[in-house]
């Protein structure tokens, strides 16, 4: 399975977190890691071949193209970070066909194979968009991008790099960011959905994007169904979304001391400890 992340030295401690939940709760799979990366440390890059290395993992990062992102939008506000998980396809090499892309502030707490071997023929994206509590903002986004599906959450990502060659268009992309740069509140999220909206496939949240903040809603929603216990089985990818962050002072959501078990491992994981 091939898995892709894209992150700034900040973020490095989750990826970190990330990677040993992923490894703990899918033994025996062989995965390679694609990094797409602007100029990460390069203690941080060996530290993550060093890990993968002892996990039996392939590691490939890849250092931007600048001279791709060279007539895209860019500004504080608008990093070229911000393009990098849209076109992947173009950044990765060309035998790669099908990736997972998993933001670093996710846990996997159950085996991916059952998202790997998801049939999207014809797809370009899976995703999925988070309703419930969110429902409200659901609708608003719609009316904000003038588009009739869900707005879906770019943070899970199955991608057909395939179809995505064929496309998906550099230009296209920084055309649109310069065209609707007053737009844009979350600008990757808001790229995806715009421009790609109506070819993403339609994920289970609670299943691959479970919005860590929502537990009540999904517990509602499902009739009582998905309870912790449920969670904890079924459940693949817990997202930490939003603001508020597990690894932060105060954080009040239900998964964060998950999420601090997670970090105590990975301390051990990397070598960390004491």
């Amino acid at each position: 399975m091939n898995i892709l992340v894209t992150l700034d030295q900040n973020y490095f401690p989750q990826l970190q977190v990330m990677l040993t939940s992923l490894k703990m709760n899918n033994p025996g799979e062989q995965f390679s890691l694609y990094l797409l990366h602007n100029h990460l440390p390069e203690p941080m890059l060996e530290a993550v071949d060093k890990w993968c290395g002892q996990a039996g993992y392939g590691f490939f990062p890849v250092q931007m193209d600048e001279e791709l992102f060279r007539s895209a939008p860019a500004s504080s506000r608008y990093p070229v970070e911000m393009y990098y998980r849209l076109l992947a396809a173009w950044m990765l090499p060309e035998d790669l066909d099908r990736m997972i892309y998993l933001d670093p502030d996710t846990l996997v707490i159950n085996p991916l194979r059952p998202l790997w071997e998801t049939n999207m023929t014809g797809w370009l994206f899976g995703a999925a968009a988070h309703t419930g509590k969110t429902e409200f903002a659901n609708d608003m986004n719609r009316l904000r991008l003038r588009v009739e599906h869900d707005y879906y959450n770019s943070g899970v990502l199955l991608m057909d790099l395939k179809l995505g060659r064929q496309e998906i268009l550099p230009e296209k992309i920084f055309q649109h960011v310069e065209e609707h740069r007053m737009e844009l509140v979350l600008p990757d999220q808001d790229l995806l959905n715009a421009l790609y909206g109506e070819r993403i496939f339609p994920l289970d949240d609670a299943l691959w994007n479970y919005d860590a903040r929502n537990y009540n809603n999904y517990l509602m929603r499902s009739s009582g169904k998905c309870n912790v216990k449920w969670v904890m089985e079924n459940t693949g990818i817990l997202h930490f979304c939003g603001k508020a962050k597990p690894w932060k002072p105060g954080y009040i959501y239900r998964f964060g001391m998950l999420y601090q078990h997670y970090m105590q491992l990975a301390m051990r994981d990397w070598g960390q400890e004491g």
